[in-house]
């Protein structure tokens, strides 16, 4: 495999591009650094395809990424290959307001092949090639310039390795007939919609007792107030309010901004300043929450009394069976959510009631919550028995758009 040099420079990337383009896969990587900021600091950007890797520098005056992002998002004829790409994905979409697609992403495959829950890329590395990496360079600071050739090699090795894997990982799909599985979880990864920080939703991700509807709705406008402010000023949202101290406010809200100087977590200055102003603006005009936004009592376990949560257990124990069984991460083949909307009696929308998780757990689920099901110790394992002969329901048919991860590579490294 050719590595080129650190890309620096409009015209090598955008014939670098145009080479990696005419390949059906290529794998991507990035560094970046977050811990100041609001928005991620790209300040690396590794692709390789299976005969060229380049470590691309997005920090390099003048440099036009057009063709790069274009790849990235507008190509779908390239499959993007990622390792626990969330991140990566977060990043592009924010560069673009578009995903990468179609992708795959290794840390999910090795999900399905029986490899852990949330496997490393060290890890995997170690598994599949048997090669143990430097981490020296793992924690250095990305963003410093000039970069070393230590640094670049390491991050380049990201993306040689992975597009050296990746065929690998696909035979072993196929030959398992686990392709198909994986591609609800891919979709599902590079929708767009999960990389939008809409600052209407923010309330959601701050953790407060009350169930107050004026509690709720001063939560939801200091919470899109502190989103607007961290974006503008690019800060962690941490940085503009922590979160204890905005759940404080919206449950004891203060009468004036001079009495922002009893708020725990607040300088003195708020009393004055123009951001103290602000806050106490989105205060004023904030409303009771809509009865149709109030959120669940208990989302996790809808309706679940002693009895439900007892069959919750029944659940995930039977599924820990069943992913030993068929060698496959118990977090791919079912959610804790649903296992909890299962033993409440819910039946509609649940993805194990679906597909290939309904032919390799979800019949089965749906037995031992309607007591067809037991488990027994037989030579000391636990197993699951049938006390009565199941009634079958057909699986919804599961879409597969990605026709790669049932399809050869045309290629080979």
């Amino acid at each position: 495999m050719q590595i080129h040099p650190l890309i620096s420079d409009s015209k090598t990337l955008a014939e670098f591009c145009e080479r990696i383009a005419k390949s059906p896969y290529i794998a991507v990587d990035t560094e970046f650094m977050r811990e100041n900021s609001y928005w991620p600091d790209l300040c690396l950007l590794q692709v390789a395809d299976p005969h060229e890797a380049a470590a691309i520098d997005p920090k390099a005056p003048g440099l036009d990424m057009t063709p790069l992002l274009d790849l990235m998002v507008d190509n779908q004829d390239v499959l993007k290959i990622f390792h626990a790409g969330g991140q990566d994905l977060e990043i592009i979409h924010n560069m673009t307001g578009k995903t990468p697609y179609p992708m795959f992403d290794t840390q999910i495959a090795a999900m399905a092949l029986g490899l852990g829950e949330q496997i490393g890329y060290g890890n995997l590395v170690d598994a599949w090639l048997g090669i143990t990496l430097d981490k020296g360079a793992r924690f250095t600071d990305w963003a410093r310039r000039p970069l070393d050739k230590r640094q670049i090699d390491y991050a380049i090795g990201d993306v040689t390795y992975l597009i050296q894997i990746f065929p690998m990982m696909l035979a072993d799909l196929k030959k398992t007939g686990r392709g198909g599985w994986l591609d609800q979880e891919m979709e599902r990864i590079s929708d767009p919609s999960n990389y939008v920080n809409e600052p209407s939703e923010s309330w959601k991700r701050v953790r407060i007792a009350s169930r107050k509807a004026d509690v709720l709705g001063r939560l939801k406008a200091l919470a899109a107030w502190r989103e607007i402010e961290a974006q503008d000023k690019n800060l962690p949202r941490g940085r503009i309010v922590k979160d204890e101290t905005l759940a404080d406010i919206a449950s004891h809200p203060p009468r004036s901004q001079d009495d922002l100087v009893k708020v725990r977590g607040l300088s003195a200055g708020w009393k004055n300043n123009d951001i103290g102003t602000r806050m106490m603006q989105a205060l004023a005009n904030a409303k009771p929450l809509d009865r149709d936004e109030m959120p669940e009592r208990d989302p996790k376990k809808p309706g679940l009394g002693k009895d439900g949560a007892l069959v919750a257990d029944l659940l995930k124990l039977l599924l820990k069976i069943r992913s030993r069984e068929i060698n496959v991460a118990s977090r791919l083949l079912a959610r804790t959510d649903d296992l909890d909307a299962l033993a409440a009696g819910e039946r509609d929308g649940l993805s194990i009631l679906e597909g290939w998780r309904y032919e390799q757990f979800g019949r089965d689920a749906v037995d031992l919550v309607e007591g067809r099901v037991a488990f027994a110790v037989k030579n000391g394992r636990l197993k699951m028995t049938r006390t009565l002969a199941s009634v079958e329901t057909p699986p919804t048919e599961l879409a597969t758009p990605q026709a790669v991860l049932s399809e050869p590579p045309t290629e080979e490294d």
